[in-house]
């Protein structure tokens, strides 16, 4: 089971960090994918992390100011997003891919169809 939290309202150049925890499995099993999706717009791939966390990828509308990680002390994968802008604002959420091989390039950042694990989102707002 998948949860994300950290969400909220920040103003816009401000910093958030989000949080996906597994329940009951470790995410070293996964690939894991921060996914958002705006009102009226199509669900966008942010960023993904491998297994062993030694591969990660991010979108072009992220690249150099948002940063995936592992944290093994919490069992989770945070998102860190800095410099944020009026257009991040969005429906976070994370999934996990049974395959911890994954996020092989940023293509992968577009096949969360076939990704079969989810998290409840996480709204972040961002103000001027």
């Amino acid at each position: 089971q998948l949860q994300a939290s950290g969400g909220g309202l920040v103003q816009a150049g401000g910093s958030l960090t989000l949080s996906c925890a597994l329940s009951g499995t470790s995410p070293i099993d996964y690939t894991i994918t921060w996914f958002r999706q705006a009102p009226g717009k199509e669900r966008e791939g942010v960023s993904c992390i491998n297994g062993s966390g030694g591969r990660t990828n991010y979108a072009d509308s992220v690249m150099g100011r948002f940063s995936i990680a592992r944290d093994n002390t919490r069992n989770t994968v945070d998102l860190q997003m800095g410099g944020l802008e009026i257009e991040d604002a969005a429906v976070y959420f994370c999934a996990a891919d049974d395959n911890p091989h994954a996020c092989f390039g940023q293509g992968y950042l577009n096949l969360g169809h076939l990704i079969h694990n989810w998290g409840q989102g996480t709204l972040v707002t961002v103000s001027s």
